[in-house]
């Protein structure tokens, strides 16, 4: 990978004498379009027969849709749903995981000026109290419920279905109508594609909704697809590498669902779905897939990578398809243990010959979400890189760290039907306040990129009034448990020393407890001071509940409402004497 296959940025750094950088990446990036769907007219138009979307079909064979079948459907199901009485009043709910019907309904709702709301399967199918699904429907009221299969959202749907509600899926149950059937005058659509404008709502993106309901995030034509245009201007080799991607990222959260699937239609690529997941049960698919398909662009979870390096190291013929055509390779999700990266990086260059880069970014629904990114090959992972085209990032002093805020185009409005949110959410010039902390790589040279550096909001104070980086701290702990811990909350705040509530790895147990003990003793022997030292932990034998907070439908762990459902944990953690108990 050369260098001149990415930008060469250029920065204004400002420090005022409050403390507070401002740092601009000036100018704005070259318009690709005003619209997302003008995108796929586009491609539709210039590669006509070109693979835009493929999925296997029941677990078989590759169904492909062309660019110009993909444009001719829409247009088809958009004039439906205008007939059925859709607008941008009246949005479509999309209850189903990554699919080409899913797909093609965003795609469709879109074209014709009518939002759609894809939320995550969790709030369906793992919710048994299905709140937030109804928050969520409260909030939207959608002229039409989309659902990949009818009769395994069936409960879902008939929690928050009201009458004048009409309800859509691949596979129909009682009275759903069948989605292959929609189909209105392509003209009408084409009509209504020609009045979109760039403040109209193009789709609304949930936020984890880990305290409290789900916010709508509002993404406006204009939002994405200037978000486009900046990541376009930093992967230059799109332009002639066409992205192709074998991503199984849900589309309900913004990584996937609007970097990555509009990447592919920007740049005239293919998206091929993959069903499998970076857990044991499903990995299997995912390996058949990349079996079979180069990816040119590929994100994972650092969980992810993992397995996928086991497999590549096992099978040559894997590492050698994988790589054959890689331009680069993001994670995000996790923090990446060094070993994971030095081993990525190796296999890049043992299998294809040269290197590959291996990189991670900053962003957030609210950001469109590519906000900072990464594309100097660092020799350790977490360095999140610099603003894009068009962004202002501002650091702001917040005790001991630096408070990042964001202002550029592709930054939302605010949240759907909550003008105090959204207030809360925006500082007086405009900027969008992240929540985040960061580091410099080099304070001294801002241009060399940035860590994350914890959530400002967990922070908090041991008793002596040392302040205890939480986000950094719990990333360290469960990296040195080296895969024993799916994840940990810290305890502390004005206490006199540190401890930690965990929630095992998948099959640990009381009989693992002589090897937690050691890795817990080593952290702590390690330990600089006591903002970082560790010497008590209680393990969680009972897994994080989605509808008490405790988890988001992302799988990450909510530290204050971990703390505030289990206080008897607490307790234990403080009551009994350092060291490593199960509870």
């Amino acid at each position: 990978m050369t260098a001149t296959q990415f930008w060469t940025p250029e920065f204004r750094v400002e420090k005022r004498d409050d403390g507070t950088i401002l740092m601009e990446h000036p100018g704005q990036a070259e318009r690709l379009a005003n619209t997302i769907p003008a995108r796929l007219k586009y491609w539709a138009e210039k590669t006509p027969d070109a693979t835009y979307l493929a999925q296997r079909i029941e677990g078989g064979d590759w169904r492909r849709l062309s660019y110009a079948q993909v444009h001719d459907r829409v247009r088809q199901l958009g004039a439906a749903l205008l007939d059925l009485g859709l607008s941008q009043e009246r949005p479509v709910l999309i209850l189903s995981e990554n699919s080409l019907d899913h797909a093609l309904v965003a795609l469709a709702a879109q074209y014709v000026g009518v939002p759609s709301a894809a939320v995550s399967t969790a709030f369906s199918l793992v919710s048994e109290t299905h709140d937030k699904l109804i928050g969520v429907a409260e909030l939207l009221q959608p002229g039409l419920i989309f659902a990949s299969d009818g009769a395994r959202y069936t409960k879902a749907i008939n929690a928050i279905r009201t009458a004048d509600m009409k309800v859509a899926a691949t596979k129909p149950a009682g009275d759903m109508l069948d989605i292959a059937e929609l189909a209105g005058d392509p003209a009408r659509a084409d009509a209504a594609f020609e009045r979109l404008t760039g403040d109209m709502v193009a789709k609304y993106l949930f936020t984890s909704g880990s305290t409290g309901s789900p916010k709508a995030v509002i993404n406006s034509h204009d939002m994405i697809a200037r978000n486009q245009d900046m990541i376009a201007d930093c992967f230059r080799f799109l332009r002639t590498h066409p992205p192709v991607v074998v991503d199984w990222a849900p589309w309900s959260h913004t990584a996937s669902g609007n970097k990555v699937f509009n990447m592919v239609l920007c740049n005239g690529g293919s998206y091929y779905i993959d069903e499998g997941k970076p857990t044991p049960k499903l990995i299997g698919e995912t390996l058949r897939n990349l079996h079979e398909i180069s990816p040119t662009w590929y994100f994972n979870v650092p969980a992810g990578y993992e397995m996928l390096l086991d497999e590549f190291r096992k099978d040559r013929a894997l590492a050698e398809k994988f790589f054959a055509r890689l331009d680069m390779m993001m994670y995000a999700g996790a923090g990446m243990a060094q070993h994971i990266w030095d081993g990525l990086l190796q296999m890049a260059r043992d299998v294809a010959g040269h290197d590959v880069l291996l990189t991670t970014a900053l962003g957030a629904t609210e950001t469109g979400p590519f906000a900072l990114m990464c594309t100097e090959q660092q020799d350790a992972p977490g360095n999140v890189g610099v603003p894009a085209r068009g962004i202002t990032l501002k650091l702001v002093p917040n005790e001991d760290k630096l408070e990042a805020r964001l202002k550029s185009p592709s930054i939302t409005q605010g949240y759907f039907k909550d003008d105090k949110t959204t207030a809360e959410h925006f500082d007086d010039e405009g900027f969008y306040l992240l929540g985040d902390a960061l580091r410099p790589a080099d304070p001294e040279d801002l241009t060399n990129g940035f860590f994350f550096d914890g959530r400002i909001a967990e922070n908090f104070k041991l008793a002596t009034g040392t302040w205890v980086a939480v986000g950094a701290l719990r990333a360290r702990l469960v990296d040195h448990f080296e895969g024993l811990l799916r994840d940990a909350v810290i305890v502390g705040e004005n206490r006199e020393e540190l401890g930690a509530l965990v929630f095992p790895a998948e099959g640990m147990g009381k009989a693992d407890l002589p090897a937690l003990q050691d890795k817990l003793d080593s952290f702590a022997a390690a330990a600089t001071g006591s903002s970082n030292r560790v010497r008590r932990m209680v393990v969680l034998t009972a897994p994080p509940d989605l509808d008490k907070g405790e988890a988001t439908d992302k799988g990450s762990i909510n530290q204050r409402a971990v703390l505030r459902e289990r206080p008897d944990a607490v307790a234990q953690l403080y009551d009994t004497p350092p060291g490593v108990s199960f509870f």
